[in-house]
């Protein structure tokens, strides 16, 4: 299982998304720091789920953060997000 799929495995349990794009894009990071050769360690995601509804944008980094907590740093060196409610995600 690649990396991008326990990222979308993991936040779909937890947060039943309404959408969700893991993006991989480690391929653009090349010769930066964090970078390995083969190694998926730069994405991107966008989610949008409920589960976020009366929630601040920092603690909703810290919710997906905190289920990949295990992923962050090895081999995750970069996780760009995006968090939406359904209603801001319809806007």
């Amino acid at each position: 299982m690649t990396i991008a799929e326990i990222i979308e495995q993991k936040l779909k349990t937890a947060f039943s998304p309404l959408s969700l794009v893991v993006e991989d894009q480690s391929h653009q990071h090349q010769g930066h720091a964090g970078h390995r050769p083969g190694v998926e360690t730069h994405f991107h995601v966008t989610i949008v789920s409920s589960a976020f509804e009366d929630v601040s944008r920092v603690q909703r980094h810290r919710m997906v953060t905190g289920v990949l907590k295990n992923e962050i740093d090895n081999p995750i060196h970069a996780l760009a997000l995006k968090t939406q409610t359904p209603a801001e995600a319809a806007k």
